[in-house]
C-alpha cells in the first residue's frame, strides 16, 4: 500500500456491559447488588491499514468482533480505547462529516422507509445527503440498470423480496458517491442472480472509481470472487491479515489424488512409500490419497502409484475456499486463545 491509508486503526477496543447472571437468591437480587455487571469484551486491540481502492474481506466466526469493529469505524459506536481514522477523520467524533463521504450497508438493518415505494425512499436520502438532482438521476439510472431496479422502483419497500431490498440498500449507500463503502453481510440470504449483480457493481466501484470497500461476510463465494486480501478476526483480535493467495498457499496445501485402478489392489495405497501421502478412503477400485503438496508434488505421487498399478483414470481435488477458510479459522482460534 502506497500513500496515506484510507482506513487506519491502532489498538481499537470495545467491551459491552450487561447485568450479571447469578444463581438462586443472588439471581433474584440481580441489578441491586453493587458491581453486579458482567463486562464482555467484543474487540481487543484490533489494528489494520487499508489503502485507497482496496477491497478487503473481514472474516471471522459469529461473535468475533467484526460488526462491532465496523460500527466503530462508521461512528455508530464509541470505542473504549485505541485510535481510528477513516479518510483522515475520527469516526465517532466527526460522524456527520464522515457520513457524507462513506456508504454503509448492514444486511440485517434497513435505511429505507418501510411503507414508501423504493423510489421515494431513495429520493428522501437524496435530500438527507444533499445530492444534486442531476447527480442523483445519473447515479440512480446507472446503478438501477446494473442492479435491475426498474421493475420494482415503485413498489413499497415492505413488499420487496430480500434480494430486491438488498439491491435497493446498495443503491441507497451509493447515491452520494462515497469514497469508502462498509458492507456488513450484504448478500446474506440472496439468490445467485442477486449476488452476482451486487458483486459486479462492487468490482466496478473498485476498478473504475477507486472506492475502498470493507466487506464482512460469511459467504465464501463472495470472498473468492471479490477479495484479494482478507483479515481474520477471532475473539476480538486480528489473527491473520494478508493476500487471499497466501491463505490458499498456507491452508490449502492438503490435496487429494483420486485414482481409478485398472485392477483390484490387495493393499491400501497408503502403504506406498510416498512422503506425505496416505489413503483416506477406498471404494472398489477407486482410492483417495491425501497429500501435502508442500512436501510431495502431484506428479511424483501419480508416478509412484502408476509404477505399481495400472491406472484407468485419475483426478486432483483441491480444497474449496470454504475448507481453506475453515482451516484458517481453526488456526486463528488457537492463536487467539494462546
Amino acid at each position: 500500500m502506497t500513500g496515506a491509508p484510507t482506513i487506519e486503526v491502532h489498538g481499537l477496543r470495545k467491551a459491552f456491559r450487561r447485568k450479571a447472571s447469578r444463581p438462586g437468591v443472588l439471581g433474584a437480587l440481580r441489578g441491586w447488588l453493587p458491581g453486579d455487571v458482567d463486562v464482555v469484551p467484543a474487540v481487543r486491540e484490533v489494528s489494520l491499514r487499508v489503502g485507497r481502492g482496496e477491497l478487503v474481506g473481514v472474516l471471522g466466526p459469529n461473535g468475533a468482533g467484526k460488526s462491532t469493529t465496523v460500527k466503530m469505524l462508521t461512528g455508530i459506536l464509541w470505542p473504549d480505547g485505541g485510535e481510528a481514522r477513516v479518510l483522515g477523520l475520527v469516526p465517532w467524533r466527526s460522524r456527520r462529516e464522515l457520513a457524507r463521504r462513506i456508504g454503509v450497508v448492514f444486511g440485517q438493518r434497513t435505511q429505507l422507509w418501510w411503507d414508501l415505494p423504493l423510489r421515494d425512499s431513495l429520493d428522501l436520502l437524496r435530500h438527507v445527503y444533499g445530492v444534486a438532482a442531476a447527480r442523483f438521476a445519473g447515479n440512480l439510472a446507472a446503478y438501477g440498470e446494473q442492479l435491475g431496479l426498474g421493475e420494482f422502483l415503485h413498489v413499497p419497500v415492505r413488499q420487496l423480496s430480500l434480494g430486491q431490498r438488498m439491491r435497493g440498500e446498495l443503491v441507497a449507500a451509493l447515491l452520494h458517491d462515497p469514497e469508502v463503502l462498509f458492507l456488513d453481510e450484504p448478500t446474506i440470504g440472496l439468490d445467485v442472480v442477486a449476488k452476482g449483480r451486487i458483486r459486479d457493481v462492487l468490482r466496478g466501484l473498485v476498478a473504475d472509481r477507486g472506492v475502498t470497500v470493507l466487506l464482512t461476510t460469511h459467504d465464501m463465494a463472495d470472498v473468492a470472487s471479490l477479495c484479494d486480501r482478507i483479515v481474520l478476526i477471532d475473539h476480538g483480535q486480528v489473527v491473520h491479515d494478508g493476500p487471499l493467495a497466501g491463505v490458499r498457499a498456507r491452508f490449502g496445501r492438503e490435496c487429494t489424488l483420486v485414482v481409478d485402478l485398472a485392477e483390484e489392489a490387495p493393499e491400501p495405497l497408503g502403504a506406498l512409500v510416498v512422503p506425505g501421502a496416505r489413503e483416506v478412503r477406498a471404494r472398489g477400485r477407486r482410492r483417495w490419497l491425501e497429500f501435502d503438496r508442500s512436501m510431495t508434488s502431484a506428479s511424483d505421487l501419480v508416478a509412484a502409484v502408476a509404477s505399481r498399478y495400472p491406472l484407468a483414470d485419475l483426478a486432483i481435488e483441491e480444497p474449496g475456499i470454504e475448507e481453506v477458510i475453515g482451516r484458517m479459522y481453526a488456526a486463528g482460534s488457537g492463536a487467539a486463545r494462546g
